[in-house]
């Protein structure tokens, strides 16, 4: 066996680019490029090593670290979790500036490779610039706050350790159920030092997907539940769209006549306009999926976390209904005491498909989904219809870019009061239609979501909706965006603050206070922000436009429009979309001078009673 010497840095850059990944029936490298914004801890190890390779692992720069490992983690959602991307920094600032980015990908279980620059192994400059030095354990660094983030955490202090933490490195950013973010921390001495590595460590390496089947028991079981049910619902989150189950999917709920609701990241695993699509189910829920999850009495959890906004913080799912949770996760499954069936969804589904042969749900509940579903679709024609309102409605914004959007189109979005008015209302035509981040609600994911998206999905238009508070956030990317000439449109909604949270802040009782901008203590300056002129600072096309008409106009000559293209539209900060929705569990306080709030918290106590605690 030969050997070949490299430093860590080459060794790094070098195993990377030999992973491969299967799409399709056609081959192509796993990791798709790495972001990078050099500093001292990380310039002249990997920076040297990432010119040499440019041509097989493609280097990208960004203006902000958190920005950067976002538009890597919506890469990789944007390809089903079969493509990722690495990101590299600086040993101090810039390093973590990643943690928040990677605390989205742990929860929304995206594969993202971070490599942060650390300190020196061999310690002799200590302390170096930017170094923390914690003064009880000399071995802790910044890095260190990456552990609770991280799937696989590890920090190179020899070069040989690389034989043993890539490989596993590589099995859980690859691993259905494992998958998440990565953290290895190079110490800056050892990317510039040399070894000895074997030349097959080097191999080209073929990741594919490991599709799990379930335990025959626990199939059985969930057979037997379904055939029972009289009032069955399927539920389906991301799980289904990372397992590239949605053909699969559709097939189930038109040969059994099941509903299908869907959750955050499992929308437009079914065309809104399918006969058993219900829509999104929870607190940001339609009144159809909710009607049908109130009263079901069997309810199949496909790839969902099933968190609080999914279940209405346990007031609605799984309520008096049996749950069976298919999930690749065990630790997913055995949730809210349900009846587990660990497994891949796609090849699951079709297990259980098998398995219940002609079995349908019972023509009354079949007739029930029908009513539910008009009588949803008549609320959303009616909140989304253009008006001529001097502030429109987040609903009826979304709704005129809905009109606009074609088959290819992605939506993005992330935090906020967006997303709920997206989960309800937007129409999404298919899979990978509908980009939204709400399992962190990372504001300032939305941008730089937008141009992941757009990099793993070159074709159609990305609409990125985006409000004020999260654009003033994190807005670098649209720099980014031109210099690459990867194209966004992106739609600011200028409320004037934290609309949503302004929203949230009353209904608990509270005062209006800090939110808006006109409720800000100690405030001089009420010009606002000039959002187009900003957009059009960092190198888009821009304008400020007023109304519904003009938008669909907008969005018109922004299609039209070569490079990245800003809208921006005032809209009413105090209006929200009424219908559908379930309780979500905002603690209010129990003692409080105000009555308002006093009055919340009775309501509170009322609503919480009703929650399922096992």
């Amino acid at each position: 066996m030969g050997v070949i010497r490299l430093t860590a840095a080459q060794a790094v850059v070098r195993y990377l680019a030999a992973q491969m990944t299967s799409l399709d029936g056609t081959q192509v490298p796993l990791f798709a490029g790495v972001w990078a914004i050099f500093g001292h801890g990380n310039v002249a190890g990997l920076g040297e090593a990432l010119w040499h390779a440019r041509e097989a692992l493609p280097t990208f720069r960004a203006h902000n670290e958190q920005a950067m490992t976002l538009a890597a983690i919506a890469y990789a959602k944007a390809s089903n979790r079969r493509r990722m991307m690495a990101c590299t920094t600086s040993i101090g600032p810039g390093a973590l500036n990643m943690v928040t980015a990677a605390a989205v990908a742990h929860v929304n279980r995206l594969p993202v490779l971070l490599l942060p620059g650390d300190t020196f192994a061999g310690r002799l400059p200590d302390p170096v610039l930017q170094q923390v030095e914690h003064f009880g354990d000399p071995t802790v660094t910044a890095n260190d706050c990456f552990r609770p983030v991280s799937r696989w955490f590890d920090r190179i202090t020899r070069p040989e350790q690389l034989l043993t933490s890539l490989p596993r490195a590589l099995q859980v950013l690859t691993d259905p159920a494992e998958c998440g973010p990565v953290t290895l921390c190079l110490s800056q001495d050892v990317q510039a030092e040399a070894y000895d590595y074997p030349d097959a460590f080097f191999a080209e390496t073929l990741r594919q997907t490991r599709r799990q089947a379930a335990d025959p028991d626990e199939l059985a079981r969930a057979v037997d539940l379904l055939r029972k049910a009289e009032r069955p619902l399927l539920v389906a989150g991301g799980g289904v769209l990372y397992s590239d189950a949605a053909d699969t999917l559709r097939n189930f709920a038109e040969r059994h006549r099941i509903p299908v609701a869907e959750t955050q990241a499992g929308k437009g695993a079914l065309p809104w306009n399918h006969p058993q699509n219900v829509g999104a189910v929870g607190v940001t829920g339609t009144e159809a999926a909710n009607i049908l999850a109130r009263d079901a009495d069997v309810i199949l959890a496909v790839g969902t976390r099933l968190q609080d906004f999914t279940t209405g913080s346990r007031a609605l799912l799984p309520g008096e209904a049996q749950l069976i949770q298919l999930n690749v996760a065990a630790f997913d499954a055995g949730k809210h005491s349900s009846a587990p069936l660990v497994g891949d969804a796609r090849r699951t589904l079709q297990d259980l498909s098998d398995v219940l042969g002609d079995h349908t749900a019972p023509l009354a509940w079949q007739n029930r989904t029908a009513e539910v579903i008009a009588g949803w679709n008549a609320v959303v024609d009616r909140v989304t219809a253009a008006s001529n309102a001097d502030l429109p409605s987040d609903a009826q914004v979304l709704g005129a870019v809905n009109r606009q959007a074609q088959a290819e189109d992605v939506v993005v979005c992330a935090a906020g009061g967006l997303p709920g008015e997206l989960h309800k209302l937007w129409r999404a035509p298919g899979p990978g239609s509908y980009h939204l981040e709400y399992g962190f609600s990372c504001m300032g994911y939305e941008i730089a979501g937008g141009l992941g998206v757009r990099m793993a999905r070159p074709g159609g238009e990305v609409f990125v909706l985006v409000g004020d508070g999260s654009y003033l956030m994190l807005n670098s990317e649209v720099a980014t965006s031109v210099m690459l000439g990867r194209k966004l449109v992106i739609v600011v909604l200028d409320n004037g603050g934290f609309g949503c949270i302004n929203r949230l802040q009353q209904a608990c009782g509270g005062a209006p206070f800090n939110n808006l901008f006109d409720h800000v203590d100690h405030r001089v300056d009420t010009a606002g922000v000039d959002f187009a002129a900003h957009a059009r600072s960092l190198g888009a096309t821009a304008e400020k436009i007023a109304g519904i008409a003009d938008l669909e106009a907008a969005l018109k000559r922004a299609r039209a429009s070569a490079g990245t293209y800003a809208i921006v539209i005032d809209t009413d900060p105090l209006v929200s979309t009424s219908e559908g929705g379930a309780w979500w569990d905002v603690a209010v306080p129990e003692v409080s001078e105000r009555a308002q709030v006093r009055q919340a918290h009775a309501k509170y106590i009322k609503a919480f009673a009703h929650r399922k605690l096992v």
